[in-house]
């Protein structure tokens, strides 16, 4: 599907920068037709995205970075989040609610993300770092209650 617009965007693995990105993304994406909830369900699963890439995959490490790659088309948002960082080792592990290899932390990063989002998928190796992609189509919330989901 050819895009409208893409934006990339790379920032250090800061916890201040969680807010920065979530607001820089919802931002891009308003030039599509979202609704606020809309709006909100992307800042969340990108928020949790990023979150995970510096709490997960690089833990204190310093001068490390993340990357967004998001494109708009006609009708829907495609983000890619990725880092360099330590990898999953189980991804299927990883998408269960509630897993966590920080015990202060919930895991439901990963059910938000799928939640809020209508395509969801993760590729990680150990060493080699975790791209989160996804996307949300305009009008989708809409589709979801029309038809009892």
């Amino acid at each position: 599907m050819q895009f409208i617009n893409h934006m990339k965007l790379e920032f250090l693995s800061i916890p201040a920068n969680v807010a920065f990105a979530r607001v820089t993304v919802a931002a891009f994406a308003s030039q599509l037709d979202f609704t606020l909830a809309d709006l909100e369900e992307i800042k969340v699963a990108v928020s949790e995205a990023v979150g995970n890439s510096i709490v997960h995959g690089y833990g204190k490490a310093p001068d490390c970075f993340v990357r967004i790659y998001a494109n708009l088309t006609q009708d829907a948002l495609e983000i890619r989040i990725e880092d360099e960082g330590k990898g999953i080792e189980d991804i299927k592990m990883a998408l269960q609610p509630a897993f966590s290899t920080d015990a202060e932390r919930l895991g439901l990063g990963f059910v938000f993300m799928q939640s809020f989002m209508e395509n969801f998928r993760v590729e990680s190796a150990p060493g080699r770092g975790t791209k989160v992609m996804m996307s949300k189509s305009v009008g989708a919330r809409i589709a979801r209650a029309s038809s009892g989901q």
